[in-house]
């Protein structure tokens, strides 16, 4: 009696190749998942920020961005940039304001400001992903920021996390 082991088809193989490969090697596999309660902190402080600038305006909200408080303690923190990609509010190093960081990339070569800025002009708000450095490890490791558009106004206000 001979025994014959059917083999799955190539097609099937190579999408599960596939399928394995993304999910260990795409940032998307190592980020925060939805319900995550530090993610949730992020996207929540991000559109507060936002809604405060559309309320109280720019000065007003960066001087609560500033201080450690609600928008800024431990590693999260407020980042507002114009739709030019220049800086207007950068707690950590308060001498970039006015600075261009339209074509920073991360060491992977994405353009991390060009795609914060295509969320938050296509969606108005969402996640982008990418590798920086994490200053508390010195080391490079994938970062989780939610973007929010201001309200009527050519801003966005950001707040990421690594992991």
């Amino acid at each position: 009696m001979s025994t014959f082991v059917r083999t799955p088809p190539l097609c099937v193989l190579w999408v599960l190749l596939t399928a394995l490969l993304v999910a260990t090697v795409h940032p998307a596999g190592v980020r925060a998942q939805p319900g995550d309660p530090e993610r949730e902190q992020v996207r929540a402080i991000a559109l507060k920020a936002a809604d405060l600038i559309a309320a109280q305006g720019l000065e007003a909200a960066a001087a609560a961005f500033n201080r450690d408080g609600e928008f800024r303690h431990g590693a999260l923190y407020v980042t507002v940039i114009d739709f030019a990609g220049v800086w207007k509010v950068y707690p950590p190093r308060p001498a970039g304001v006015g600075v261009s960081v339209i074509n920073v990339k991360d060491p992977d070569g994405h353009d991390i400001v060009r795609d914060i800025l295509s969320v938050a002009r296509d969606s108005g708000e969402g996640w982008v992903e990418y590798r920086w450095l994490n200053p508390a490890s010195n080391r490079i490791e994938p970062k989780t920021t939610f973007v929010k558009r201001v309200p009527g106004q050519d801003l966005v206000a950001y707040v990421g996390v690594y992991h």
